[in-house]
């Protein structure tokens, strides 16, 4: 059965954040440490302020997958600055879902939506002990455009982020 895309709502933050606490709580695959309720998930990907899109896909009730879009900060002042014609992406796709096309299709809505927003590129940062990220992020046509070295975990770990970038 094949997964219905669309357009997350701010009902979806519940079951969306469900989703990436799992992913968290496995850890390695995402540099959140935290987790999200309702009201951050809204915040920081349904809704922020420099939002594009974020679209789910759902089997029957259940969001598998989530992928988000937004304009790159214009006020950031730290290592890794995009210019301001460039958004920023994130895909997260719950365990045993993977693999399987969920990620490839939430693409294919997300260039359409930075295309009509004029975007120039789009940059997906991952760390680069993510093994299956940085070979999603490939697959999908990003190659390597930067390096941001020893970003320190909680824990003190200090994990290289890889930047990818796709051309528009």
């Amino acid at each position: 059965m094949s997964p219905t895309l669309r357009p997350a709502t701010e009902a979806d933050a519940p079951a969306m954040a469900r989703l990436i606490n799992r992913i968290i709580e496995t850890g390695g695959t995402t540099a959140h440490q935290s987790r999200f309720d309702a009201a951050r998930m809204r915040g920081h990907y349904i809704a922020p302020p420099l939002a594009i899109s974020c679209f789910v896909a759902a089997l029957k009730d259940e969001v598998i997958g989530f992928q988000a879009l937004e304009r790159a900060d214009p006020d950031w002042q730290g290592e890794g600055k995009l210019p301001d014609d460039w958004a920023v992406i994130a895909t997260f796709v719950g365990e045993g879902h993977r693999g399987l096309g969920v990620g490839c299709a939430l693409f294919g809505l997300t260039l359409d939506a930075a295309r009509t927003a004029d975007v120039v590129a789009i940059d997906a940062t991952i760390r680069a002990d993510n093994a299956l990220g940085l070979a999603y992020y490939s697959r999908m046509g990003f190659s390597d455009h930067a390096v941001i070295n020893d970003v320190p975990l909680r824990d003190g770990t200090k994990i290289d982020r890889v930047q990818k970038v796709f051309w528009l």
